[in-house]
């Protein structure tokens, strides 16, 4: 495979910055956190803050994420997924805020944005792969 038909494979010869593979391990463990504390607090009795608040921290790898595939023209085949990242967080916290019905959708986009999260960290990881 060559750059020119995948473009998460521009410049391998760069590498990948840290700070974008680390975003990229920290989102699905931060998401599958997130199902974690809400199954405890509906079912042991967790305060729904602790989810809240985690659920703020998640959006810091995920924004970091979407800045570089942005900014750094190399990353920019990252930009697709990266930006629905961040576009299914804003839905996440829209609907997190809304009424029930709203609430009711709340895990099922969970569910995309973590499926958004390995595809990303997949593509990610594949690049890193063959830049060794």
């Amino acid at each position: 495979m060559t750059a020119s038909t995948h473009d998460t494979f521009v410049a391998l010869e760069r590498g990948t910055p840290a700070l974008f593979v680390w975003s990229a391990r920290l989102l699905p463990v931060a998401l599958a956190g997130q199902f974690f504390i809400a199954g405890q607090s509906l079912f042991a009795g967790l305060p729904w803050s602790i989810h809240g608040m985690v659920g703020g921290m998640a959006g810091v790898p995920i924004v970091i994420m979407a800045i570089m595939a942005c900014a750094i023209g190399y990353l920019r085949g990252f930009a697709w997924w990266a930006c629905g990242a961040l576009a299914l967080y804003g839905v996440q916290i829209v609907l997190a805020t809304g009424d029930a019905t709203m609430l009711a959708l709340h895990p099922f986009n969970a569910s995309l944005l973590l499926i958004t999260a390995l595809v990303l960290l997949a593509k990610i990881e594949r690049r890193r792969a063959l830049h060794t």
